[in-house]
């Protein structure tokens, strides 16, 4: 059974930074794609991040670019994403989950997901 535990999240400062972390058990963490998704309240959930299962190709919303990194470090299985320069409007849960076999931005290509860490973004 797959499991995905996300941690890290919090209350931050507009302009302040992050580092979320989604461990995974129940699969061969090497062998996938990982993404991060966010909801923010009376919103859709949205992709934020994509890693290949090397970490060699990585896949960005255009609200993330230049201030998130995804990254994964497979021996731990564990995915991470630093976000710096956060702004209020970043404020939402973070999901982590398991992508299929290729790069993808939709949501519905995603599947066993993990609970959600609330990042909290103050003006």
């Amino acid at each position: 059974q797959v499991q995905l535990v996300e941690s890290g999240g919090g209350l931050v400062q507009a302009g302040g930074s992050l580092r979320l972390s989604c461990a995974a058990s129940g699969l061969i963490f090497g062998n996938v794609v990982m993404g991060w998704f966010r909801q923010a309240p009376g919103k859709e959930r949205e992709f934020v991040a994509a890693i290949s299962w090397s970490g060699g190709y990585t896949n960005y919303a255009d609200s993330g670019k230049g201030r998130f990194t995804i990254s994964r470090d497979n021996a731990k299985n564990t995915m991470y994403l630093q976000m710096n320069s956060l702004k209020p409007e970043d404020t939402a849960v973070y999901y982590c989950a398991v992508g299929p076999p290729w790069l993808t931005q939709n949501k519905g290509d995603f599947g066993s997901w993990g609970q959600g860490t609330q990042v909290t973004v103050s003006s």
